[in-house]
């Protein structure tokens, strides 16, 4: 596969096609300046990204649609370039719920459509106001889980011309398996976004979906944050590790430079986050240089099979994905 900086689109099942390169837009609302996802939306899309991953609770999606359509005003891109990826939250699975939630994100984006749309994770919470519902000693409030039921919602989504194309986050095998045996399925999910890096490869997990013809997104590509309070942080940073950072030195590339490559010589679709214009320049510069077979077996060795987003304070749920092996 010849990929270059103009074009490493790979084709999803339904027939259109995702790029292997995207930005992610996850911010924490109460320590990120107002802005800030706009102006790095508006880098990326300058520097050549045409894949952005959002979510109605990254709580930026007006800031994503208003750089989108600011470059489309500038004639830099047309709508069809752009690759938005949307997430339907846990609190919005019952199927009434599913296309009014897409509507309501469509509205804050202020287009007509999104490319991708998927279901955030496999957990259902209590519908409501609320993104986090809690009872009276301060648990989330968790929802009875018809995961078919959603899906079909999700089908008549991409009828209805809202989502171009459909897709799932942070399911399992069984619960990718529970939709692809669904009687009467229209339309399997094109991806499975989960944690993908060399430290995590899931092996299984890619293997499965290749067989399905399932694209995994990897999302924290580059590692995590730090941040103890739903981080795993007992795995050592990512971007220290030596072999990674012997590899970037031969090429003259970062260690985060390597990992990406790393991931899309995979066939992994990566969406690493950054608000850094320098980083979110550098992230995009992976398409001058490949790995050698060698190189590629080095890095898959350093796999720890350890995640460094684990959700542990909803492993009580009955549909929480991380208990099966994969």
């Amino acid at each position: 596969m010849n990929l270059t900086a103009e074009n490493h689109r790979v084709p999803l099942s339904d027939g259109n096609s995702i790029p292997l390169l995207g930005l992610g837009t996850y911010a924490d609302p109460q320590k990120t300046p107002k802005g800030s996802c706009l102006e790095s939306v508006k880098i990326a899309i300058d520097t050549g990204y045409r894949h952005i991953d959002g979510a109605f609770v990254y709580y930026n999606e007006h800031e994503v649609g208003q750089a989108i359509r600011e470059k489309i005003a500038e004639g830099k891109i047309k709508r069809e370039d752009i690759f938005y990826c949307g997430k339907l939250w846990n609190t919005c699975h019952p199927p009434e719920l599913v296309r009014p939630t897409l509507e309501k994100t469509l509205k804050i984006l202020q287009l007509d459509y999104v490319d991708l749309y998927i279901i955030e994770l496999p957990m259902a919470f209590k519908p409501g106001d609320a993104i986090y519902p809690k009872d009276e000693n301060g648990k989330i409030i968790y929802h009875e889980t018809d995961l078919c039921a959603t899906w079909e919602a999700m089908e008549a989504c991409k009828d209805a011309g809202l989502a171009k194309s459909i897709g799932v986050s942070n399911f399992n095998r069984r619960q990718l398996e529970m939709i692809l045996n669904k009687p009467g399925l229209k339309y399997k999910p094109v991806s499975n976004q989960v944690e993908c890096h060399p430290y995590f490869t899931q092996p299984k997990l890619l293997e499965f979906c290749r067989q399905h013809d399932i694209v995994i997104v990897g999302y924290s590509p580059l590692g995590t944050s730090r941040d103890e309070t739903w981080v795993n942080v007992s795995s050592p940073p990512l971007l220290k590790d030596p072999v990674l950072n012997a590899i970037g030195k031969k090429y003259k590339k970062t260690a985060a430079q390597v990992v990406l490559r790393f991931s899309i010589q995979r066939g992994v679709v990566v969406i690493p986050k950054s608000f850094n214009p320098q980083r979110i320049r550098e992230n995009f510069q992976i398409f001058d240089f490949s790995l050698t077979e060698k190189e590629m077996k080095e890095i898959e060795a350093l796999n720890k099979n350890v995640r460094y987003v684990e959700l542990l304070m909803w492993r009580d749920h009955p549909e929480y994905p991380f208990s099966d092996e994969y």
